[in-house]
């Protein structure tokens, strides 16, 4: 199986791959005993609509081996079009599922994110490192960091964070440093590992370190999890979803059915 092999769903000028969450895990698998390395971008609303007005966003996008929508509003466009996207792939259900599948195969993984560590506990990364391990058999933990606020503006402590991705060989890189943020730091890490596959995982290293509970399954299946991380950041979160999104996905949606 190899990446090309997936047609794409265009919406709003991306091209989704028309893939799921298992043939996603292959993929990646593949690719690596192959020494094959990729790039993953699991784009929802929010990004999708910052991709038409910002060429750094778009440039991240275009440089992506696999793109993976991460929302049922993206799902429903693809079905209101006619070319339907077989299921919503979202990075915080990923980072469980290439975990496992890359445990089958003895590989290892770097964490990157999370809350910073506390007397009574780890940081975030090392705890969602852990549990990973714990969950799937096989599993190597290449390493962990939890890089303090604003790292990547101090060009020595960012050369030190680079440094140790880069020797510590990882097959598979999860960075949860938010978005666009962690899209900057993949596209600089790749340089010093050709042969790795990256995804940019956004909250999911606080889901699985236990830091941050998901939306109940019910809400994820039925397009609702924004309103669940809605009520736990509201004041991070109210504009961009209520003011931005909301009214791009209504638009998309629109276009969507129109062009169909």
């Amino acid at each position: 199986m190899s990446v090309e092999a997936f047609d794409r769903v265009h919406l709003d000028g991306t091209g989704f791959d028309r893939i799921t969450e298992a043939e996603v895990v292959a993929v990646v698998r593949e690719a690596i005993a192959s020494g094959r390395g990729g790039r993953i971008i699991t784009p929802n609303i929010d990004i999708l609509r910052q991709a038409q007005a910002n060429k750094r966003v778009r440039g991240f996008l275009d440089d992506a081996d696999l793109i993976v929508a991460d929302g049922m509003p993206l799902i429903w466009a693809s079905r209101l079009s006619g070319m339907p996207l077989p299921e919503r792939v979202a990075g915080s259900s990923l980072i469980w599922s290439l975990s496992e599948g890359l445990g089958r195969d003895g590989r290892s993984v770097f964490v990157i994110g999370g809350n910073p560590a506390t007397p009574a506990a780890a940081d975030g990364a090392t705890r969602a490192a852990r549990r990973l391990a714990e969950r799937c058999p096989g599993l190597e933990i290449a390493g962990t960091l939890c890089p303090e606020l604003g790292f990547e503006r101090d060009r020595a402590v960012y050369a030190e964070f680079r440094n140790a991705v880069a020797e510590a060989k990882p097959d598979l890189v999860f960075v949860g440093l938010g978005f666009p943020k962690q899209e900057k730091v993949i596209t600089r890490l790749r340089e010093d590992l050709p042969d790795a596959w990256f995804i940019g995982c956004g909250a999911a290293v606080n889901f699985v370190a236990g830091d941050v509970d998901r939306a109940p399954r019910w809400m994820q299946r039925t397009g609702l999890e924004w309103a669940h991380r809605l009520t736990t950041e509201p004041r991070r979160l109210a504009g961009r979803y209520l003011k931005r999104d909301a009214p791009y996905a209504l638009r998309l949606l629109t276009a969507a059915a129109a062009r169909r």
